[in-house]
């Protein structure tokens, strides 16, 4: 995903909802935030603990991965702070973004820059800069126009192609590189961003087939991906191909189960079952040995992060993640914005969890190889379905909580944001404060967005950043206490688009 926009912490912004767009900015656009934005950002990650490794997951990390214990405890304790670190820096550098990905036995968190200018800001993040050629805007155009092309006619013997950020290119996969360059010159693509890699994959959906636990439709079998709730109804995702809207199903036990209310393939991979009420959502993944796995929330991991995977035909496996949006062709169609991994996974797989750490990443779709000889497979990612459907994870700490510390505000702001966008608030301007004391900002976002807050201070003419909400969710709370002075909150929507609700309490 492009993550091209600067945090306001600079000259003074337009009223009204802005844009964020492409740095450096223009006159009344926002200016991009101090370098020490990243640092900061880095410096509150790691003084963030980890979570615990479960101990089936340790032993499947060492399994699939070749780990020591003591590699996977400090492998996992990286990628818990790498996402933080990767979108503060996607951020700061905007077009000059280049994509992240981890590397080694301990993850490393790479970041690419087409400035060189940029890598003492990238190292002040604790990260490893590299310079490359085309930042991420440009290779996510390119395999724009390949999904464009693949609409019209879907290309013969070319599997799979995605935006494959350690090799600063779109990579397509092809049995037969000749066809593959023609539908690359059929796309008008950027030549220069796109690179071809014989492959014999022959992705296929897996039809035959707790998150992790089998179901049954008529003949066939899928599995689990993320248990949700819709309001009060129970239910879980799971992969589109897998059934069609009123297609019924049963359980594991073989139990009537409940009925598939949407679901979309090809083109998506993804659906959802709502479920009877025999049956309640809870928030695990069936991890090795019917040991629980529990999730607590749905923030998407770097490439290079390791990643397991949990079916009801080859049970608990992992694996890394190879490149985030590719698109697929199976015999059915191509489906596009996929995450490609090297997880194994077989015929009845399908639907079910990719978790990192305990973050749900997406849904089994399909692949090539097995779990005897090994393979590649893809996930259709969660938060895709959940914001399409208007379904919330079922998570460790139940459903989302609303925002604490606004229970008697000062005063009340709404509005509606698309991905990328920002809104200042109070109705495009800023407010005065006589008084020393506490500012707290309380923000109700849309579900399975991630919208950000932050609160800035006048300073002479620039707009200082004092506090800031960030987390991978649609809600935050941010709490300064401050001097007398001119103040204003930013509502950022980082991913997502919806309405929100903004409350403020003042000295």
């Amino acid at each position: 995903m492009l993550r091209n926009v600067g945090v306001v912490t600079g000259a003074a912004l337009a009223a009204g909802a802005l844009a964020l767009t492409a740095m450096p900015a223009t006159a009344g656009e926002p200016a991009p935030p101090p370098s020490s934005y990243a640092a900061a950002a880095a410096k509150a990650a790691e003084a963030r603990p980890a979570p615990p490794v479960p101990g089936a997951m340790l032993d499947a990390m060492r399994r699939d991965l070749g780990l020591t214990p003591a590699e996977v405890r400090t492998r996992v304790a990286s990628e818990h702070r790498a996402p933080t670190v990767e979108k503060a820096l996607s951020m700061e550098l905007g077009t000059r973004y280049g994509g992240a990905w981890t590397t080694g036995p301990t993850s490393k968190l790479v970041v690419g820059t087409t400035s060189a200018a940029e890598a003492d800001t990238i190292a002040a993040a604790g990260a490893t800069p590299k310079v490359v050629d085309h930042g991420l805007a440009e290779l996510d155009a390119a395999k724009a126009a390949l999904d464009r092309a693949a609409e019209r006619r879907t290309p013969d013997g070319v599997p799979a192609w995605s935006v494959d950020v350690r090799h600063n290119t779109v990579t397509v996969f092809a049995a037969r590189p000749a066809e593959a360059r023609r539908f690359v010159d059929r796309s008008g693509a950027d030549a220069s961003a796109v690179r071809v890699v014989k492959s014999a994959e022959k992705p296929r959906p897996y039809y035959d087939l707790r998150g992790g636990d089998a179901y049954y439709m008529g003949g066939g079998r899928c599995s689990v991906g993320f248990p949700v709730t819709k309001g009060t109804q129970q239910g879980f995702v799971t992969a589109g191909h897998c059934g069609r809207a009123g297609t019924s199903t049963t359980g594991y036990n073989q139990v009537a189960q409940g009925t598939f209310q949407g679901s979309s393939f090809p083109g998506n991979d993804y659906a959802w079952v709502a479920a009877n009420s025999n049956w309640t959502a809870t928030p695990y993944v069936k991890g090795q040995g019917g040991a629980n796995v529990t999730v607590a929330g749905s923030q998407q991991a770097p490439v290079g992060s390791s990643i397991c995977r949990s079916g009801s035909t080859t049970g608990w496996h992992c694996g890394t993640i190879q490149q985030h949006n590719t698109s697929v062709t199976y015999p059915q169609g191509t489906v596009s914005g996929v995450t490609r991994t090297s997880v194994c996974a077989e015929p009845g797989d399908s639907g079910g969890s990719f978790i990192s750490g305990s973050q749900a990443q997406g849904m089994t779709s399909g692949g090539s190889g097995n779990c005897s000889s090994g393979g590649t497979t893809y996930y259709q990612p969660v938060t895709e379905a959940l914001s399409v459907y208007g379904l919330t994870l079922r998570t460790s700490g139940g459903e989302e909580p609303p925002p604490t510390g606004c229970a008697k505000p000062s005063a009340s702001y709404a509005g509606s944001l698309t991905s990328g966008e920002q809104r200042i608030e109070p109705n495009g301007t800023s407010y005065e404060s006589t008084a020393s004391g506490p500012h707290t900002g309380c923000l109700k976002g849309p579900s399975s967005a991630d919208f950000d807050l932050y609160l800035q201070k006048l300073n002479g003419s620039t707009w200082t950043t004092v506090a800031s909400g960030t987390s991978p969710g649609p809600d935050e709370t941010v709490t300064y206490d401050g001097t007398a002075g001119t103040y204003r909150f930013l509502v950022h929507a980082y991913s997502g688009s919806g309405s929100y609700a903004l409350d403020s309490v003042r000295p």
